[in-house]
Formats: structure tokens, sequence, C-alpha cells
């Protein structure tokens, strides 16, 4: 039989036999979409934590965290105070260091004429704009000055702009952070929204100095960034700023750290495998769905030959060949399990996009999800299709008959 046939024959099949194809269906379209949806929001994961852990971390970069920190998953049970001469001290014993910025992080209300928000407060060095690799997209950022003077000036995000000024240009505009009064002299340029769900648009920066001094009353820092001149020597940099802090906070060979370090290299190894994961076991769940729809569309095959012995009986009469009989039951299983394969294609691409309307994806299409889906549900089908039809060819004709 010419395979033009075989396909005709198999949709007459199908549309004679609609509930049982509609079962066959279901299990590749659970299997397909399941597959789909998973290897699509693995590759949006992926490439939402690769850009945010650049944007962030970089290359050559060391990050020092204290107590009080939220940067790196919150305190340690050891965590101790961090202080910006701390730092300072430290860093003026390592060589081979090319910039850092101490921060501080607070979460404080924010007002504008009648409008009023809670913002995450950012206080940073004059060196924050270079060690962060983030300016301003409008207006100016703060100096050295500034920092000596503690004078109130902010950054804010996009979307604190868009929150308490409207349509109204925020430069030049006063806003208070708490009871503090501060001049808008900046716009920060657009980041987006990091793999933790933050929205880092959604955030002020003012020089660190006001923020102790006025706003929050402290002299402990959250953590340091440490940018590393030669990114091939982060590690052996990392171990001599941990030493010089160990001295600097007078801990005994016996005690552990009271504070945290961390370079972009651990965090990139941390990164791959959380890849190795998503690319490993998240597509095996659809895999297996696959296959046991696969093993539910071969039963149900097995069970429809048992029901046809009549109708193989009257092809074989008049001259179908047992090749014949083969390639019908493995073209009617192939076709019905593609076609759920293709339904679940669909169903899972518009599962991303409804779940993209909710977390910050990149990528919310992978048409790599889409062809594994489809090559998956071509392969499970003519496997499904085998053992059905070697049994339909096996039939006697005149058994059949009768």
């Amino acid at each position: 039989m010419k395979t033009p046939a075989l396909i005709r024959q198999a949709i007459r099949s199908m549309d004679r036999y609609r509930l049982r194809s509609a079962f066959m269906m279901l299990g590749s379209l659970v299997g397909a979409a399941a597959l789909t949806f998973v290897v699509s929001l693995a590759q949006g994961a992926e490439a939402k934590m690769l850009r945010t852990v650049k944007q962030v971390v970089g290359d050559g970069s060391v990050i020092v965290a204290g107590g009080g920190s939220r940067m790196m998953g919150g305190p340690h049970a050891a965590a101790g105070r961090l202080t910006i001469d701390d730092v300072a001290a430290a860093v003026q014993q390592v060589p081979g260091i090319e910039a850092w910025d101490p921060q501080a992080v607070v979460r404080e209300t924010v007002r504008h004429a009648d409008s009023t928000t809670e913002v995450r407060v950012i206080g940073g060095s004059e060196h924050w704009s270079r060690v962060w690799g983030r300016g301003v997209a409008r207006g100016e950022s703060f100096d050295r000055s500034a920092i000596e003077g503690s004078s109130r000036v902010a950054l804010i995000g996009e979307t604190v702009a868009h929150r308490i000024f409207g349509a109204e240009n925020p430069i030049g505009g006063d806003i208070r952070i708490g009871a503090v009064p501060f001049r808008v002299i900046g716009v920060l340029e657009p980041f987006g929204v990091d793999m933790h769900g933050m929205d880092r648009d959604d955030e002020i920066v003012v020089p660190l100095s006001t923020l102790m001094r006025r706003v929050t009353n402290i002299d402990a820092i959250g953590a340091a960034k440490i940018v590393v001149a030669d990114p091939r020597r982060e590690d052996t940099v990392a171990a001599s700023l941990r030493q010089a802090l160990r001295a600097r906070h007078r801990l005994d060979r016996d005690r552990p750290d009271d504070f945290s370090i961390m370079t972009s290299s651990q965090v990139q190894g941390m990164v791959s495998t959380i890849e190795r994961v998503l690319w490993l076991y998240v597509p095996l769940v659809g895999g297996i769905v696959l296959i046991i729809g696969g093993g539910v569309a071969a039963t149900l095959m097995l069970a429809s030959v048992n029901e046809r012995t009549a109708e193989i009986g009257l092809r074989t009469a008049i001259g179908a060949r047992p090749a014949d009989i083969r390639w019908q039951f493995i073209a009617e299983t192939a076709a019905t399990v593609v076609l759920g394969g293709l339904g679940g294609v669909v169903l899972g691409l518009a599962g991303v996009q409804l779940v993209a309307l909710h977390l910050p994806l990149d990528s919310t299409v992978s048409w790599a999800a889409v062809a594994i889906s489809v090559l998956a549900s071509i392969v499970v089908g003519f496997a499904a299709g085998v053992a059905p039809a070697q049994r339909a060819a096996r039939l006697n004709p005149v058994d059949a008959l009768r």
C-alpha cells in the first residue's frame, strides 16, 4: 500500500473510532505539552539567570557580605558586622584590586507630593556605577564630593519614577526617603526583574554616607563588591581578602568566618549546576509522560486489533499482504500519537505564554523544545504501533473471517 493511501486509511480509522483515538491522543498530548512547557521554562530561566549573574556579579569579582546582608540569601549563623573601614583596610593589603564599592540596603517609605510607596534604597560610593555596571539613563550620577558631604541626592529607577512622578519629569524633583528630603538628580538605566523576581527598577541609589548618617544612623554595611584587575587571580585575591578580614576581626584559627566571601567563578559554578538540573531532570519528566502515553496508545491499539479481526480478514482476502496490514496499523497509531503531540506542543506554548505574564523570563518560546516534542511524538508513535501491527499481520485470514 502506498503512503498516501496509508495516510487516508489512517485518517478514516481515526474518524471511525473517535473515542479510542481521543484516548490515544490524550497521552501524547499531555506528554508533549509537559515537555514543551518545562523545556521552554527551563531555557527562559537559564537565560534569565545568566543575564542577572553577568549584570550583578560579572567576571573577576569578589563579593564580601557581613551581618544584615540580603544579597546572598541572608546572613549566616556566624555573621558579624562589616564596616567600610574593614573592607578598606583589607583592600589596601591586597594587590591586584581595580575598584570596590561598599553597599547598604534598606526598605524605606518614599513620598512625592501625594504619592507614597515603599522602595528598596541602596547606599553606594562614587564607584558604584563602575563596579556594578549600571549608570544613569537621564540626568547625572553623584561624585566623591556628594559622598564626602553626605549630599541628599538620589538616583531613582524607572518604576519608582513612574509610580511617584507619573508623567512629570523626575529630574530635579523632590522626594522624601523616610523623613529626609532628597533631590532627584538622575534616573537609573533600566535593569528589569532579576532571577529572584525582584524589580531592580523599583529601587533608589543614594550616597552611602547620606544613607548611613541621615536615614538609618548605622555604620555597618551589608556587603561590598570588589573588582579584580586580572579575573584569573580572583581566587587568590579572595583568599587574601579572607585572611585580611579575619585578622581585622581578630578571629582565632579555630573560629569560623563572621563574614562570607563569594567569587564570580563560584557563582557561575552554581549556575552551571542549576543548568544541569534544568536540562537533565526537568525534560525527563515530560519524556516519561510521553512514553507512558505511547504505552497507553499501544494498549488501546492492541485491543483494537481484536475488535477489527473481521476487517483484517476481509482486507487479507481481497489481496492485502501482511506488510500492508502491518503498515496500516503503524500508520494509524503514529498518526494518532503525532497529532496528539502537535496539539500538546500548542498547549505547552500557550501555557508558557500564560506563565510569562507573571514570571520574568527572557525567552518564552523554545523552538528546541518544539522540535524535541514533535520528534519524540513521532518516535513514540511509531514505536507504539509496532506491537499491534505485528499482531494484526500475523492473523490468519480464514480465522479472522470466521
